[in-house]
């Protein structure tokens, strides 16, 4: 930890800089001395530092003032202050102020190695925080957002809207339109974005676990509780809650989650302890809740509790203008985890993904694109490259199954399939033959006995 660390070390002792400088060069750290803290701020202008080793009271200049300066201008370096013994109320103010340790003179070697790794340990922990932390942003940020079509405009209009508040969210959408996705954007978009986001599925929960997962439960309050157990509202608490599938709940956790939504107070599972949590509630589900208040299932004061600000997700069929930015996406992203060289869909393609109704949405595209990727072996991907013919619709008879043969069986539909093939495969290569005849791995004279066969007129083919 401590090798090729980069340490400043600034005290107005002569004896005390050559003795530290001695100790941390045989523990192999790179180290620069100053005498005072004009003379530490020049060095820390010139080059960063990973710790700086400081004493707090010198003729020239506080200590105090260097942690203040280092604070605000090298945040991501540690401070280490160093005081005599009557001092330890100066050291203790210095840590109040963002001082990473302290150590008292005379320095002993064993213990400044120690404070100077625990100090370089706490620097590696926040940067993997921070790093973390900007993953997560650029995951559930718009980046990651892929759309630009005009729904899609329209949802990043009100995620922007609604996240720098504390208000209820309620999501509508199809299963597999990427609800989680704009919940956790609006709370990585929020005033609460350093705070925890916890997510529950409430559909995959009978009703006695559902409610020991928001709320918890004391220990002994049923058989197998040994310990008492905080829900997710507690764990929650200063962030935000993402209930997926609120139209799943039954009407006894109804009541308990409006209780808590209206006071943020409720009790655990077998206890009568008051607990007050500071959370955001966002929702989630593919059913339409107003017909489920009609009928009953589902509680009106609580559908109304919850539709403050309703955000309804497209689904894939109203947007497939974003269905060639959505493969770009997956193509890469696929080809990125399993080292396959990065394929391109052919203009055939690419139309007929875009005529598709893709009912499980963004999900579904998303497998698919999977395994195409797979299936093209790093290519350039033609139809039929695309897996799973009954997934997509193909009009003029490509991808055609049993059921499609009809009444002119195997060798009309053989016909069929070749004949739509060339005919893509000349309006990929703009209507020249050779180019076409290439990519189809036939002769040119092959392809112009094909073409006269299957009766294949210029009307036939569309270009651009």
């Amino acid at each position: 930890m401590l090798k090729s660390a980069r340490v400043l070390v600034v005290d107005d002792d002569r004896a005390v800089r050559t003795a530290l400088s001695v100790n941390l060069r045989k523990a192999e750290c790179e180290v620069s001395l100053a005498s005072s803290v004009a003379e530490a701020l020049q060095l820390l202008r010139e080059s960063p530092f990973d710790v700086l080793l400081t004493d707090v009271n010198m003729p020239e200049g506080s200590g105090m003032r260097l942690l203040d300066e280092v604070r605000q201008h090298w945040p991501d370096t540690r401070v280490v202050v160093m005081t005599g013994f009557g001092s330890v109320k100066d050291a203790v103010t210095a840590m109040k102020a963002g001082a990473s340790d302290y150590i008292i003179k005379p320095v002993e070697r064993d213990e400044l190695l120690l404070l100077l790794g625990r100090a370089l340990a706490t620097r590696a922990l926040q940067r993997e925080l921070t790093q973390l932390r900007q993953e997560v942003t650029e995951k559930y940020g718009f980046a990651n957002m892929i759309g630009i079509s005009r729904p899609m405009r329209d949802v990043y209009g009100q995620i922007e809207a609604v996240a720098d508040s504390n208000a209820l969210v309620l999501i509508n959408g199809e299963t597999g339109t990427g609800k989680e996705l704009i919940a956790h954007a609006i709370h990585y978009r929020s005033r609460r974005a350093h705070g925890p986001m916890v997510a529950v599925n409430c559909g995959a929960l009978p009703e006695t676990l559902l409610e020991s997962e928001l709320f918890g439960h004391e220990r002994g309050s049923f058989t197998g509780a040994t310990r008492q157990h905080q829900g997710k509202f507690e764990q929650a608490d200063g962030g935000s809650l993402f209930l997926d599938e609120i139209g799943e709940i039954p009407p006894s956790v109804q009541v308990r989650l409006l209780r808590v939504l209206e006071g943020g107070v409720f009790t655990r599972v077998g206890g009568e302890i008051p607990v007050k949590v500071d959370v955001r509630v966002i929702c989630a589900t593919n059913r339409d809740l107003r017909k489920e208040v009609q009928t009953g299932t589902f509680r009106a004061d609580l559908y109304y509790r919850l539709n403050v600000f309703n955000i309804k997700i497209p689904p894939l069929r109203e947007r497939r203008d974003d269905i060639p930015l959505l493969v770009a996406h997956f193509c890469k992203k696929f080809a990125e985890r399993h080292g396959r060289r990065e394929p391109t869909l052919s203009a055939a393609a690419m139309r007929e993904l875009q005529a598709h109704a893709w009912p499980g949405n963004i999900r579904e595209l998303e497998h698919f694109m999977e395994r195409t990727v797979l299936l093209a072996a790093g290519g350039d991907v033609a139809i039929v490259h695309l897996p799973d013919s009954d997934i997509v619709e193909r009009p003029g008879g490509v991808g055609i199954r049993i059921a499609d043969i009809g009444a002119g069986g195997l060798p009309f539909a053989l016909d069929q399939v070749e004949r739509r093939l060339i005919i893509d495969a000349l309006q990929e290569s703009g209507g020249v033959q050779a180019h076409a005849a290439r990519a189809l791995g036939i002769s040119r004279s092959n392809l112009n006995y094909r073409i006269g066969r299957l009766n294949i007129r210029m009307q036939d083919i569309t270009f651009g």
